[in-house]
């Protein structure tokens, strides 16, 4: 399916409830250190409820590190941030893209973005909008890529 890359996540619970969504997606989750917390957090398991042991999971030890083993793979990285104009829904998805979401107070490194800018997608927010919850930017953009390569949701899962 899809990987969905969290770049220094900060919010355990966010993390949790997006390994939550990884799994009802066959979506395959990264998470590149540092992360304010443990992997192993109590918080990040509660929130994941007990999908966690049924998680497809990497954590990277940094960028580097995950960038070296998938650079392969860089025309296929969507970036998620506020920074672009580029709707999330005007990207084309394909099976097995990586898409790539920043931490909570962070968001992405321009640096790392600007190695396939035209790859930077945003969620359209009203004038007083600034940002959405990590779990639900996930959410939006992830299902909408399974939409897009599914046609409609009925091909995909128990619908």
């Amino acid at each position: 399916m899809f990987n969905i890359v969290l770049v220094h996540p900060q919010i355990p619970q966010n993390t949790g409830s997006i390994g939550r969504i990884c799994v009802n997606t066959d979506s395959k989750l990264h998470v590149i250190k540092p992360t304010c917390f443990e992997i192993n957090d109590k918080s990040v398991k509660r929130a994941g409820l007990d999908y966690w042991d049924l998680l497809d999971i990497t954590i990277w030890e940094d960028l580097d590190e995950f960038m070296s083993a998938n650079e392969d793979k860089i025309d296929r990285f969507f970036f998620s941030t506020t920074k672009s104009k580029q709707p999330y829904f005007e990207a084309d998805f394909e099976d097995g893209d990586f898409i790539f979401f920043g931490g909570e107070s962070t968001g992405l490194p321009m640096d790392l973005m600007q190695k396939k800018w035209k790859n930077a997608i945003t969620i359209p927010m009203g004038k007083n909008g600034r940002s959405l919850n990590l779990s639900v930017a996930v959410g939006i953009v992830l299902y909408d890529a399974i939409r897009q390569n599914f046609g409609n949701l009925r091909a995909f899962g128990n619908i």
